[in-house]
C-alpha cells in the first residue's frame, strides 16, 4: 500500500512587516485584510500541530496545493522554503502554487525560484510536470497568476491544457493511478472572483482522457465533487487551510491521507480526513471514505 498526504493553503505566519513601497495597490488591501481578519484565522501553532500529526502517520509522499505565503512579499519566501524543507525532502514533497504565491506581477518569479525542486517533474519538466511514485503518478498544474485587487482567480492557459492531455494519455498507457494536483478547483459555479477561469476546458480534458483523482485547495473547506471521465466519475477533493484555527466561518485545519492499492482496472483508494473538529479539541480522524470500488 502507498500513502499520499495532501494539505493546502498554510498561509504561513507571522507575516513579515512590509516595506512601505510594497504596500501599493493590491498588497495594501491584502495587508489590511491580514491585520483585520486573516492573522486570527491562520495560526502557526495550528499548522505546527497539523504537520506533527501528519508526520506521525508516516505517509510515503506529501502534496501541497498552494498558498504557502500571503502577499508574496520578498521576505516571505525564505521562511516558506524552510517550512517546505522541514516537511520533507524535495523528492518526497510535491508543491503546486496558488494565487497568493504570485500575488502581484512584481512577485511572479519568486515562487519558481524558491520552490523549483518541489515543482519539477522526474524529467526536469515544468507545468504540467509528472512525478511517478509507487503505483501513482502525480501531475502538477499551475493556476497561479497575478490578479487585480479583490480578485483571486486562476488560469491554466492553452499550453498547459494541451500538454496535460498528452500526459494523461501516456500515464494511462503506463497503467498508473493518475493524481492531478491543482490549486483552484475545476468545478462549476465557483465564485466569479475566485474561480478557475478555464475550468470548463480542464473538465473537458478530464472528460476525454480521465484521471483517477484530482486534489485542490483554495476554498479552505473540505469538499468532494465528482467530475465526468471517459469511463467513470473522477473524485475531485478539496481540503481546508492547514493553518485554519477552529472557531471561524471557514472549516478548521485538516488534511487528507490517501491509501492506494490494487491494480489498473481494480484500483482501491481510501481517503482519510484528519484534523480539528468545529469545536477544536485534539486532532483526530474526521472521516473515512472509499473513492474507488
Amino acid at each position: 500500500m502507498f500513502v499520499l498526504a495532501h494539505l493546502s493553503d498554510p498561509h504561513l505566519a507571522p507575516l513579515p512587516r512590509p516595506k512601505l513601497a510594497e504596500l501599493a495597490g493590491k498588497r495594501g488591501l491584502g495587508y489590511l485584510n491580514w491585520l483585520r481578519k486573516r492573522r486570527a484565522i491562520h495560526r502557526p501553532e495550528v499548522l505546527a500541530s497539523i504537520v506533527a500529526d501528519l508526520k506521525a502517520q508516516a505517509p510515503d509522499h506529501i502534496a501541497v496545493t498552494g498558498d504557502l505565503v500571503n502577499l508574496s512579499l520578498t521576505a516571505e519566501f525564505a521562511p516558506a522554503r524552510a517550512w517546505l524543507d522541514a516537511l520533507g525532502a524535495p523528492t518526497d514533497v510535491t508543491f503546486v502554487p496558488g494565487n497568493h504565491d504570485s500575488y502581484v506581477r512584481a512577485a511572479r518569479e519568486h515562487a519558481p525560484r524558491a520552490f523549483a525542486d518541489t515543482m519539477r517533474g522526474d524529467r526536469g519538466e515544468s507545468f504540467p510536470f509528472v512525478r511517478r511514485r509507487g503505483p501513482m503518478a502525480l501531475v502538477g498544474l499551475s493556476t497561479s497568476q497575478p490578479t487585480l485587487p479583490l480578485s483571486a482567480t486562476g488560469r491554466l492557459g492553452d499550453d498547459q491544457l494541451a500538454h496535460l492531455a498528452d500526459v494523461l494519455v501516456e500515464l494511462a498507457e503506463d497503467k498508473l493511478f493518475r493524481v492531478v494536483l491543482i490549486h483552484h478547483p475545476p468545478v462549476e459555479n465557483a465564485h466569479h472572483f475566485r474561480r478557475l477561469v478555464d475550468a470548463a476546458a480542464l473538465r473537458e480534458v478530464l472528460r476525454k482522457h480521465g484521471a483517477e483523482l484530482v486534489l485542490h485547495g483554495h476554498h479552505h473547506e473540505s469538499s468532494l465533487v465528482w467530475l465526468s471521465g471517459p469511463r467513470y466519475a473522477i473524485p475531485c477533493v478539496g481540503v481546508p487551510s492547514a493553518s485554519g484555527a477552529p472557531g471561524h466561518r471557514e472549516d478548521p485545519a485538516a488534511y487528507n491521507l490517501y491509501e492506494f492499492d490494487g491494480e489498473p482496472g481494480n484500483w482501491r483508494c481510501t481517503a482519510i480526513t484528519r484534523g480539528y473538529g468545529r469545536d477544536g479539541g485534539a486532532i483526530g480522524e474526521l472521516m473515512r471514505a472509499e473513492l474507488t470500488g
